[in-house]
This record gives C-alpha cells, sequence and structure tokens, in this order.
C-alpha cells in the first residue's frame, strides 16, 4: 500500500466503485466422499451453464498434498474458485465472483446436488 492510500476502517466494506456491479457468492458444503479433479472440472464447466457465464478459459485444477485440491474457472465476466478438502474432514468451499448477475439460488442448489452434499450453508454478498 502506498503511503498517500486511504484506508477505510468501518463496521463493512465500502463501495469504492458504486458503478461497477459486482456480486459475490461463497457456498461451503459437506459431502460423503472425496471429490476429483475430473469432477471439479466438470462441475466449474456445467455452472458456467448454470448461471449463464461465458467461458474464456477451461477449468484448471491442482492438488496440493498438504491442502487437497483447488480449481479455477475463467468467465469473461469474472470466475469461480473451488477448493476441496480431504482431510481433517471431506469439505468443499467455492467462491464466485462476477460483474454480471447471477442466481444465487440457483447456485446454491446445482452445487449441493451436483457433490451430493449432506449439509450446506452459503453466504451471498
Amino acid at each position: 500500500m502506498t503511503a498517500d492510500a486511504r484506508v477505510l476502517h468501518a463496521s463493512g466494506m465500502v463501495d469504492l466503485a458504486p458503478e461497477i456491479y459486482r456480486q459475490r457468492l461463497v457456498v461451503e458444503g459437506l459431502v460423503g466422499a472425496p471429490i476429483t479433479a475430473q469432477q471439479i472440472e466438470d462441475y466449474l464447466s456445467q455452472l458456467s451453464g448454470v448461471l449463464d457465464m461465458v467461458t474464456i478459459l477451461h477449468p484448471v485444477t491442482h492438488q496440493s498434498d498438504a491442502y487437497g485440491w483447488a480449481g479455477w474457472i475463467h468467465w469473461e465476466t469474472s470466475g469461480a474458485h473451488f477448493y476441496g478438502w480431504d482431510q481433517p474432514r471431506l469439505f468443499f468451499s467455492v467462491d464466485i465472483y462476477t460483474c454480471k448477475e447471477f442466481s444465487a439460488t440457483d447456485a446454491v442448489d446445482f452445487t449441493s446436488n451436483y457433490f451430493g452434499a449432506t449439509e450446506v450453508s452459503f453466504r451471498e454478498f
């Protein structure tokens, strides 16, 4: 951060660019089986269709020995990240960020159904 930058402290985040539409959704869930790289790639590709997003870069995945699987897809209007753990529990977390409006309900329902989640939690902001 530069010496000239203002840091805004508030109870919530200040919208510094109200003329730019942004939508964020985090979906987390518990599953009964480990999630594979192929499932992550397929999920992110299908999520693009569910949310009516244009894919710029097809999904890429990477497995960390320490933390598990991660995946990412690049959309014309931003993208989504996926993280999946085998340990200490079977768990996933999806971060969706776009500059185009989408249905959070559709995203949560699709995600839960795709992975057969036993429990799901989400937050839109």
